[in-house]
């Protein structure tokens, strides 16, 4: 059974901030966690004090608000202060939309018999940037979906910050492709699949949550992961078959 939001201890307008952030309940906020609830409360509500704060985890850990000490309001500062961006995301239906149009750009790589890995970049809810895989066609190990979409993002606009910009990739983004999308300041990285042999959001590593880089970009995998992960097992699935049906002509020729 769920925890309702009571008042007290929350106020009205804290309650329905945390609607709007999809927090119905005590197990909302406790699966959300009190710092990443408040730092998403922070963006709705500039006005927000460290109070609500205490009043966040309070409730995540069932106490009361009155009941920390200075040395337990000093670590939870310092949690906020290495907590990774966070940001509020697009509706799942505007998420999905952009993510299906990376997927469309994936399949173009497959045309070319590259990895199946598409981007795209959207200003606005505008399509400023469109990549795909072109390593192998182009001989060029830089050209990973990401920087191609980018690089067109950034010829649209003009300036190669992009700020305000969202980025939806099918896969996650490997070590060089989340240094180039810190670089540019992209406001929210969306991504698909995880990769769990170079994924650089944090299969392998992390560098959006690393508080020694430059951070400003929020990170949210798993939309169309299912989709995008298909995508890629098909492309391999087909590369093995054609090795061993290689394999079987080449041993036939040589009988």
């Amino acid at each position: 059974m769920n925890t309702p939001l009571t008042t007290p201890p929350l106020a009205p307008k804290t309650i329905a901030i945390l609607k709007q952030l999809d927090i119905h309940c005590v197990e909302d906020l406790q699966q959300r966690g009190a710092i990443t609830a408040f730092l998403q409360f922070k963006n709705i509500s500039t006005s927000s004090t460290e109070s609500v704060l205490w009043q966040f985890i309070a409730l995540v850990e069932n106490r009361t608000a009155q009941s920390f000490s200075a040395e337990e309001k000093t670590f939870w500062r310092q949690q906020i202060k290495q907590h990774p961006p966070v940001a509020l995301f697009p509706s799942a239906k505007i998420m999905q939309y952009w993510m299906q149009q990376a997927l469309h750009a994936a399949q173009q790589a497959q045309l070319l018999n590259e990895v199946p890995v598409g981007a795209v970049v959207v200003y606005e809810n505008n399509l400023i940037g469109y990549g795909y895989n072109r390593c192998i066609t182009d001989h060029n190990v830089s050209h990973h979906a990401e920087i191609q979409a980018l690089a067109a993002a950034s010829s649209t606009l003009g300036n190669y910050r992009l700020q305000n910009c969202d980025v939806y990739i099918t896969l996650e983004p490997c070590a060089m492709c989340a240094s180039a999308l810190i670089q540019a300041r992209v406001k929210r990285v969306i991504y698909g699949t995880a990769e769990t042999r170079t994924g650089a959001a944090g299969s392998v590593i992390n560098l959006f949550a690393n508080r020694q880089l430059n951070t400003h970009t929020a990170i949210l995998g798993g939309v169309l992961a299912a989709e995008s992960k298909e995508l890629l097992q098909q492309f391999f699935r087909h590369k093995r078959q054609s090795i061993q049906i290689t394999d079987i002509s080449a041993g036939s020729t040589e009988i």
